[in-house]
């Protein structure tokens, strides 16, 4: 039933709220008035909220983006459109929809803008469309737009068996390069190569400049995502080839690493950064074609997300305790 706009009848929903800093533990649920969309604005049904990793510090004030209270976590969802704003020209009411609002969608309705929207296939559930936002979209972001990676070259991806780094190594394959998944266990690199690894790196128990040496043939890798830094970064950037991209992703062990600007000349290879977030608000539309593609695979099989776990809303943090614990292979969600 579309939103009623008269504020005499105005209706409540559900939402899941941080109200003060602190641990999951700290948020409630609580009904509150149905926003209305407006203008370029689009209010959806929400069915499906993703949740990711940042969740966690953004809820303790941890995090580098600090939303005003009260706010609900998640940034990805899946749902059903409930009305449009009046300049509203892609969606109507009933459209299946997913897309990215850097957060707020733990809640019955969302007011979305309508460039972060894009039309769930028919043949793509509304789990799998939810997760597809962030994990996936960085990535293809990265090896797409800033790492221009070729079919036959040469993609090699650290912590590979988190969610970004899994995200990579599938779209490698996807895109025809040879993939070289690093990860810190034997267990994680087991899960690399269901994902479609050609190549494993335990970089806990091999020296990760000899052995992505060794697996490029001495040629050097073409490019190297990373989401990791620390201690790692300058040896992988040591491994590249003549005019590789080293794609800085993020800090997921926690120093931001110093690599020697010799290496980058001596090479003729770039650094290049990977913003996704300010992408999609710099470039929003050429964004919504990246995500158009990563459906257009869901849609034929080419892709298939792998969902770790599915919570009802009341159980939000018991699914955020199991991502802070890393206890994860895939997404978790959040049924709305």
């Amino acid at each position: 039933m579309p939103f009623d706009t008269n504020p005499l009848m105005q209706s409540k929903m559900k939402a899941l709220l941080s109200k003060q800093p602190g641990p999951p533990s700290t948020l409630v649920i609580e009904t509150i008035d149905d926003p209305v969309a407006k203008g370029k604005e689009v209010l959806v049904r929400v069915n499906i909220a993703a949740l990711n990793f940042f969740d966690c510090p953004i809820i303790e004030d941890k995090y580098q983006y600090k939303p005003p209270r009260p706010f609900s976590i998640a940034a990805e969802l899946s749902g059903v459109v409930e009305a449009v704003g009046d300049n509203v020209t892609r969606f109507k009411p009933g459209d299946r929809v997913c897309g990215y609002v850097q957060g707020g969608t733990a809640r019955e309705l969302v007011v979305a803008p309508e460039i972060a929207l894009s039309n769930i296939p028919d043949s793509v559930s509304d789990e799998d469309a939810a997760c597809i936002m962030v994990t996936y979209g960085t990535s293809y972001h990265a090896i797409k737009d800033r790492g221009e990676l070729k079919s036959g070259e040469t993609l090699a991806v650290l912590g590979a068996s988190g969610g970004v780094g899994q995200a990579a190594v599938e779209l490698g394959k996807i895109m025809g390069a040879r993939v070289i998944a690093c990860a810190s266990s034997e267990e994680k690199l087991a899960f690399c190569r269901e994902c479609g690894a050609d190549e494993t790196v335990n970089y806990t128990t091999e020296d990760l400049k000899a052995r992505l040496k060794e697996l490029s043939g001495n040629q050097g890798i073409d490019v190297l995502y990373d989401p990791v830094g620390g201690d790692f970064s300058e040896a992988a950037f040591r491994t590249m080839g003549w005019g590789g991209r080293f794609l800085v992703v993020g800090f997921a062990s926690g120093p931001i690493p110093k690599i020697p600007l010799n290496l980058p000349l001596l090479k003729g290879a770039d650094l290049r950064g990977v913003f996704w977030g300010a992408f999609t608000a710099r470039e929003p539309e050429k964004n919504r074609q990246n995500i158009d593609d990563l459906l257009g695979w869901l849609a034929d099989g080419t892709l298939k997300p792998h969902v770790d776990s599915i919570f009802p809303l009341e159980d939000a943090a018991t699914a955020l305790n199991k991502i802070a614990a890393r206890d994860v292979k895939g997404k978790v969600l959040l049924k709305v």
